[in-house]
């Protein structure tokens, strides 16, 4: 392997882990958040509003629907507004966020649905305000659900950031395209291919030993 396809190799990890970094820290600052909402207002939950709910549900429901190609061409426009590109890492980077953040907060809304009813209603019965139920009650009690959730979603990203990298989003994925398969270097495919398996069980190992020591009924 020349020492340029190295250098390459050695850049599109860097812009791998630079475009699932930031786009991972955006969607747990908006993805927990959106996720406590849509349980607060559910029906009998502790901020109940239907139409808020419903609203917000919709809206995330959408999203999802999108396939990730198709969503990241169609925010074209509105990447080149918030980061004033439409290629490289910061190109990415919102199209990454904006798939990620809908799929985050349905998986953090299934943990935080699970936690004990019997708790937050003791909680209620002893004067605790809203807040204090969801700082003290509800994501403590939802930590390690929501940290495999989490987990999941960056593996997830891990998979979208290979799909930018093939339309110009630079990383591992844009190695991976121009060079294992316009020019059928299948050595660097397969490189590609290890540092993608390498990374994603690196994440998956850690999310799981962390997830298991936040776990207080093991």
């Amino acid at each position: 392997m020349s020492p340029l396809v190295i250098d390459r190799l050695i850049e599109g990890i860097i812009d791998t882990l630079l475009m699932i970094g930031a786009s991972s820290l955006i969607t747990l600052g908006i993805g927990l958040p959106l996720a406590l909402l849509l349980v607060a207002t559910s029906k009998g939950g502790i901020l109940e509003q239907s139409w808020v709910n419903s609203s917000v549900g919709s809206v995330v429901n959408v999203v999802r629907s999108v396939p990730f190609l198709i969503l990241m061409v169609a925010l074209i426009p509105f990447t080149r507004l918030i980061v004033g590109t439409s290629y490289g890492v910061l190109g990415a980077v919102v199209p990454l966020t904006v798939a990620s953040v809908p799929f985050f907060a349905r998986i953090a809304e299934v943990s935080l649905r699970e936690v004990d009813r019997g708790l937050i209603e003791a909680a209620e019965s002893m004067g605790c305000g809203r807040w204090h139920i969801i700082w003290h009650v509800l994501l403590p009690e939802a930590r390690p659900g929501i940290v495999a959730g989490f987990t999941i979603t960056l593996v997830s990203m891990i998979n979208a950031s290979a799909v930018a990298g093939a339309i110009g989003a630079g990383g591992l994925g844009d190695l991976a395209y121009r060079y294992g398969y316009q020019r059928f270097d299948t050595q660097v495919m397969v490189t590609v291919i290890v540092l993608l398996v390498i990374l994603v069980t690196t994440i998956q190992f850690g999310g799981d030993r962390l997830a298991f020591a936040l776990n207080k009924r093991k």
